[in-house]
């Protein structure tokens, strides 16, 4: 999808007035705010050195165990392992 068409389908989404969640989410947003920034090219060039990739071997067993519990919730592996890595 190019920019273009993006920008065409987020305008096209209806406005909302924010819900319950989204006014506790913001509130929380909040709370833990220290009110320091970042700057972006800061950000980025932090990251850098990091790919967001790294090798794990695992047992077969574990591997079939993950997969299956992937297949069940109906993602993908590696959205499933994430999910749990970062509970």
């Amino acid at each position: 999808m190019d920019s273009n068409e993006f920008v065409k389908k987020l305008s096209a989404l209806p406005e909302v007035e924010p819900d319950d969640i989204d006014t506790a989410m913001l509130r929380e947003a909040q709370e833990v705010n220290d009110d320091t920034a970042v700057p972006l090219e800061d950000f980025k060039r932090d990251l850098e050195e990091f790919s967001g990739k790294f090798v794990l071997r695992i047992p077969r067993s574990l591997h079939r165990s993950l997969k299956e519990a992937a297949d069940r919730e109906g993602v993908s592996l590696n959205q499933y392992v994430l999910y749990k890595l970062a509970r």
